[in-house]
């Protein structure tokens, strides 16, 4: 580049985060920020295009007459004071909407804007930063401002995201629009998929050196054939922006409420691409009545709209929850059918971490053709399990992505359709595919449609699928049951109610599929005059809401809450074959869940769910061999289930209190009827769950809530190495977070105060927490409640040696925890030789491969 002449372009890249970083401490908000940094380019792209047209000698058209003052390098010029500097700034800005030099585009975005801090060391470092930026590269500087837009990730009151820049791309890459097609995103944003699209035109149309082909007709066709549509004011701003910088003049970018206005009804579009508002106002959406679905719900009238809209050739890429995919109510089956019979022709499941960290909603991508599915008469179900990063909160690349073998997939698939060859209604596999037939699935319509459900999700086919080479018959789980019964909680106002011998338990009690540890106990009369209902030993116990997906084969009898079913099996099955292959069923009941704050699998579902039968004889031929290799995972369980590290304790370390060298937090649990605190939740929120299901070392939590929650309850954001210790009901329980994280408030937090950050480590404090158990229960009291008050732990005393003796001390534990560690592989060993056995009697493995024959 040096020896080109482009050795300025490679010294001098500005990026934005660097003003970003400059109007952090005066302007928080982060749209605001964005909104300030947007202002500022462009005051400093218009005076570049001034000196341009100067230097082809021409004159200045932005900065002239009066507003000529207001140039950028009078404001930039040396001696120029610091006030009077952000003055200049101050007054240009505000004045900026009444230059007639400027086009109306540019007077609309400065319209209403204004300097929200008057200190002139943070204008003077900001402007800095912008004068870096010139209008030379204009492609360089689109992106740089795609980086701004991606701080507005976090969702909107509306249900807005961000979509993240590579599943853009891809859905975009799949659609393949055309330089003649007209484009359009009627929920835009900030105009991501207008811009991908307008990128990937650029791409596809180059000669044979690789330069640009597209004619001066070409491009005066792309410049009226891409349009976007937003209810948010503040979104077209910064789509107008984005657009204008990656080199549209005039931009069609409106704001318009897509769902409720007519005005733009009978305007169509050849590609359609969106991600629009996953949620609905209180009340729902008033629509007009022009649409097909009849709906409240945001969602669903999006997809209407977008299918509705398509030219006779049209096709479309929408982003979806799933909800649409298998919700039962009316509309959303309507709309399904519609879909299915006019316009459908792929499904794509996204993973469920792909809008990571604004929100964990599980989504899919809708392929619709128009054309294409009036001539085929099939679906086509595509899994995407990794999208090049893992699906945590930080979202860091991986290897493992199956975005590009999905696309090739799919293109073949459409090339198929559309050369009107045939294409096997199971599954199709092509020689040397990247990946198993597992993430494609090709079902025809008339199966699709046969429940009168239309479900799109492609598991729910897949499954049958998968075990359709079962040498046994396949069977409801309803049929091998005499009944499936609920259960229910005894009224705790009535404390007698629970002051009985029955054991009643809950998926917090459930250990393993043959283990249960109840806490409460009930009596005959809390069973006769309430919901819940005894279930005799030798029956199972499958958990179908909160704790979804456990099991339990009970070997005494026992009553269970609300959340859970009992099912009551015939003669003809066991209950050890039967937890053994429904707890292959787990994963599934997740996908298939329905409801929103609690997610729930009904009574008919799990009834409808299909297993593999063989004869008595082989179930417990299959059983023996499992619990041969249960035997030694339970072995190496008890070994670290006895495992517990000791901190030896030398009576000449000083003692201390936890509140003194300790912040105490308490936790909370936000309201269950406020379903905003909960729905698509991206923050941890740990309870005693999350100790018997993961361990002592925190990395995730079963549960998440929502920002909303964070801001408006008692809720508080925990740091790293936060030492959790349990101080109601499972008193003595103790945890350290190596994530960030809420509690629920059975838990106080330990948070090492700065000025013992050197003399105390979190980890010894975490070690040393485990031998706290005797002490809190005894300051618990006697009561039927346990519980330890903030002030309390306050006084706690303990040990504090010196720093290198807490070291050596965590070392040693942490050495034998390695030692221990090896006993959970032998677990995960042992483990998948179970799950390979179940595999086999559902058909997975050929048994040619030298397995076991149980007929023998």
């Amino acid at each position: 580049l040096v020896e080109t002449g482009q050795r300025f372009a490679v010294q001098r890249h500005p990026h934005p985060a660097g003003a970003r970083d400059v109007l952090v401490g005066k302007v928080p908000d982060p749209k605001s920020q964005v909104e300030q940094i947007t202002i500022a380019l462009i005051y400093k792209f218009m005076d570049d295009l001034d000196a341009e047209s100067e230097e082809l000698g021409g004159t200045r058209t932005f900065f002239a007459g009066e507003f000529a003052r207001y140039g950028w390098a009078k404001l930039m010029r040396s001696g120029l004071g610091g006030h009077e500097t952000l003055n200049l700034y101050a007054e240009a800005v505000t004045r900026m909407p009444e230059n007639p030099g400027i086009p109306p585009l540019f007077r609309d975005m400065f319209k209403n804007a204004y300097l929200p801090y008057r200190d002139p060391e943070t204008l003077r470092a900001f402007l800095k930063i912008i004068d870096e930026f010139t209008y030379d590269h204009s492609e360089r500087l689109g992106d740089a401002f795609e980086y701004l837009l991606s701080v507005l990730g976090s969702q909107g009151d509306a249900g807005q995201f961000r979509t993240p820049r590579h599943i853009i791309d891809f859905i975009v890459a799949v659609l393949d629009p055309k330089k003649d097609e007209t484009i359009l995103d009627p929920a835009c944003g900030t105009a991501g998929f207008l811009i991908s699209s307008y990128k990937h035109i650029l791409r596809t149309n180059v000669d044979k050196d690789g330069n640009n082909a597209l004619t001066p007709d070409d491009k005066g066709r792309l410049a009226t054939n891409f349009k976007g549509y937003d209810i948010s004011p503040d979104m077209v701003r910064l789509s107008l922006v984005n657009m204008y910088l990656h080199g549209f003049a005039a931009p069609h970018v409106f704001e318009y409420d897509t769902l409720t206005s007519e005005d733009r009804w009978n305007e169509y579009a050849d590609v359609i691409l969106a991600n629009p508002p996953f949620m609905s106002p209180k009340g729902g959406i008033r629509p007009h009545n022009r649409f097909s679905v009849k709906s409240k719900r945001s969602e669903v009238l999006f997809v209407d709209y977008m299918a509705e809209h398509l030219t006779p050739n049209g096709r479309a890429g929408i982003i979806v929850p799933e909800g649409i995919i298998f919700q039962s109510q009316n509309a959303h089956k309507q709309l399904r059918k519609m879909l299915v019979e006019e316009y459908l022709i792929a499904v794509i499941s996204l993973p469920a971490g792909v809008f990571n960290p604004y929100a964990g909603v599980k989504t899919s991508v809708l392929i619709l053709d128009k054309s294409l599915a009036k001539s085929a008469n099939h679906v086509a179900f595509f899994k995407v399990e990794n999208d090049g990063y893992d699906l945590g909160a930080q979202r860091r690349p991986i290897d493992e992505n199956d975005l590009p073998h999905v696309q090739a997939e799919i293109a073949e698939y459409m090339g198929r359709l559309r050369a009107g060859e045939s294409v096997d209604t199971a599954r199709v596999t092509e020689p040397g595919a990247q990946y198993t037939t597992e993430r494609r699935l090709v079902v025809g319509r008339d199966r699709v449609a046969e429940s009168g459900e239309y479900n799109l999700s492609g598991d729910r086919y897949r499954e049958v699928e998968a075990h359709k080479d079962s040498k046994w018959p396949m069977v409801e789980l309803g049929d091998v049951c005499h009944d499936i019964v609920s259960g229910g909680t005894p009224s705790t106002k009535n404390e007698e109610y629970w002051k009985g011998n029955i054991p009643w338990i809950t998926s917090a009690d459930i250990v393993d599929l043959k283990t249960a540890r109840p806490r409460k106990h009930i009596t005959e009369e809390a069973i006769r005059k309430s919901a819940t209902n005894l279930i005799k030993k030798g029956n199972v116990i499958v958990v179908t809401r909160v704790g979804l997906g456990k099991l339990f084969r009970n070997d005494f009898d026992v009553c269970i809450s609300q959340d859970s079913q009992g099912l009551i099996v015939k003669q003809e099955v066991s209950a050890d074959y039967l937890v053994y292959i429904l707890k292959d069923r787990v994963e599934n009941f997740k996908k298939v869940s329905q409801g929103s704050t609690i997610q729930g699998v009904t009574k008919k579902q799990l009834s409808e769910i299909q297993i593999p039968l063989p004869p008595l004889k082989v179930q417990q031929k299959i059983i023996a061999e499992i619990e041969v290799y249960q035997k030694v995972v339970n072995g190496a369980r008890a070994v670290i289930d006895s495992y517990c590290p000791h901190v030896p304790i030398n009576s000449n370390w000083p003692m201390v209190t936890l509140g003194e060298v300790c912040h105490i937090f308490n936790g909370s649990t936000p309201s269950r009827k406020e379903a905003a605190y909960w729905d698509n939740g991206t923050i941890p929120w740990f309870t005693v769950d999350d100790i018997r299901q993961n361990g002592r070392v925190v990395h995730e939590t079963i549960q998440r809530t929502t920002v909303k929650a964070l801001e408006e309850t008692s809720l508080r954001l925990l740091p790293t190495n936060s030492v959790l210790l349990c101080c109601t009901a499972s008193v003595g329980e103790y945890a350290f977070a190596e994530i960030e994280l809420t509690t629920n408030q059975q838990f106080n937090s330990l948070v090492v105060k700065e000025g013992f950050s050197e003399r105390l480590l979190p980890k010894y404090l975490f070690h040393l927490s485990g031998q706290f158990k005797d002490e809190l229960l005894r300051f618990s009291g006697k009561t039927s409640f346990n519980f330890v008050s903030v002030a309390t732990l306050k006084k706690m005393k303990f040990s504090m040696p010196p720093l290198e003796v807490q070291e050596a001390i965590v070392a040693e534990i942490e050495l034998e925890q390695s030692l221990v560690d090896a006993n959970r592989q032998l677990i995960e060993q042992f483990e998948k030789k179970i799950r390979n056995a179940v595999e086999r009697v559902w058909g997975r493995e050929a048994r040619q491969q030298g397995t076991i024959d149980y007929e023998k």
